[in-house]
């Protein structure tokens, strides 16, 4: 067996990292979170793309075994490993160490509880856990989400939809209590935020070259009567894993508390489930708890002071 690293390369690479996590990936996430987490972050502006060179992939010839990789901030790394290789925990974690600058901030290891040899790699060399999160995840063998929408909204085919309208959606659900409403095309960057010009080219991009991976066609838009996009759910489809990977899901906050997040996730459960998706991600807040998620991935963020 020779293993090899090779670095990562956004205009040839993503592939590969779809294959490795597709082929690990199982629902307890053992062995790293599952593909579209990567994606969803390298065809996102939040994302600094700077340093993605940086990236690393290990390869038993051509199969990839082994991914680490940053998101944001650069400084906040995360791991994928084949079952198999654990030898190489040691080496990505060192790796992890040196290879990203730390600029202000103290290099953090992201594990899932699951990865049990990276996380005994990490405390072998100083890192404790810093605080733990947690990602609620709907098994759609153990229940159903049958939330109706409410009065006076109707939902928005996908494929027909508009991406002005969409950003719109986004902005006010994401950004509009911190930086304004979505109305000057030159508000700059706030703390990693990204303009309302930004957000619309992302998803007039979207819409026009996706992702390689992205099944925009899933996604569920609700409209209110003025036909004003309020309740945008992405949904990402991975058969091979039997996996529905929501994200990004919000509301516009005056219509937040009224059923619409719950009525766009029942949706996708009568789509999803019917294509035979097993699990539907969420997120950590306790919405997710309180409208029937029952399962929970535990994020660990490691540190070495």
């Amino acid at each position: 067996m020779k293993i090899r690293t090779k670095q990562f390369q956004i205009l040839t690479d993503i592939g590969l990292a779809w294959k490795l996590m597709t082929d690990v990936y199982n629902h307890e996430e053992t062995n790293g979170p599952a593909a579209p987490f990567f994606e969803y972050a390298i065809i996102s502006s939040w994302l600094d793309k700077d340093y993605l060179r940086l990236n690393r992939f290990w390869l038993d010839g051509d199969l990839p075994v082994a991914f680490v990789f940053y998101e944001a901030p650069v400084t906040s790394t995360y791991f994928v490993l084949r079952p198999g290789y654990e030898f190489l925990a040691g080496e990505m974690i060192g790796y992890a160490e040196t290879a990203w600058p730390e600029f202000d901030e103290p290099r953090e290891l992201n594990l899932l509880s699951g990865q049990k040899t990276l996380i005994e790699e990490a405390e072998k060399r100083g890192y404790t856990v810093e605080y733990e999160e947690s990602d609620l995840i709907f098994d759609f063998r153990k229940g159903k989400l049958d939330y109706p929408l409410p009065e006076g909204y109707h939902f928005v085919n996908a494929r027909t939809s508009d991406p002005l309208k969409s950003a719109k959606c986004l902005w006010d659900g994401f950004n509009s209590e911190e930086l304004g409403e979505f109305v000057d095309w030159e508000i700059p960057k706030k703390a990693g935020g990204l303009s309302p010009h930004e957000l619309y080219q992302n998803v007039l991009c979207a819409s026009i070259a996706p992702s390689p991976h992205a099944t925009y066609d899933y996604t569920v838009i609700i409209a209110d009567a003025n036909e004003d996009y309020v309740c945008f759910s992405g949904m990402w489809w991975i058969p091979e894993n039997r996996l529905a990977y929501m994200e990004p899901l919000c509301t516009v906050p005056s219509h937040q508390h009224k059923g619409l997040a719950a009525a766009a996730l029942s949706r996708h459960d009568r789509v999803m489930r019917a294509l035979g998706a097993e699990v539907m991600t969420g997120g950590g807040n306790d919405f997710y708890r309180k409208i029937g998620y029952q399962d929970e991935h535990r994020w660990l963020h490691m540190k070495k002071h």
